[in-house]
């Protein structure tokens, strides 16, 4: 496969999540510049390539390794994991630390909240 080719599918799985460049480069703890060299078809180094396709659940080909779904999911649980710990750390700074249940349906809540509810625009959001 030729790179113009990879950049392609690539590029297609980005705008299927969703996630612009910037982000791209926060997830994937890359610079902008190289972010933007790697879709311009520039040439990278091959762990940048392999940065960029992790973030997007693909192989090194291109290839779809987590399906587009698990993927989001994968990504609206870490958020939710997020919240929930911020949300915990404050109550525990206030001597009221949350019970495990409240947690897990916090967290429960907040996935549903990145999948579909009102945080669906910010799942990808780093």
């Amino acid at each position: 496969m030729i790179r113009n080719q990879l950049v392609a599918r690539i590029e297609q799985r980005r705008k299927q999540l969703k996630i612009n460049l910037e982000n791209i480069s926060k997830l994937s703890n890359l610079g902008m510049r190289t972010v933007n060299r790697f879709f311009a078809g520039d040439d990278v180094k091959l762990s940048t390539v392999e940065s960029i396709t992790n973030i997007l659940g693909l192989d090194f080909a291109g290839n779809e390794v987590v399906p587009f779904e698990q993927l989001q999911k994968n990504r609206a649980h870490q958020k939710a994991l997020l919240m929930a710990s911020l949300v915990q750390s404050t109550s525990a700074l206030e001597m009221q630390g949350l019970e495990k249940e409240i947690v897990e349906k916090m967290i429960a809540q907040f996935e549903q909240a990145f999948l579909s509810g009102e945080y669906k625009n910010r799942l990808w959001i780093a």
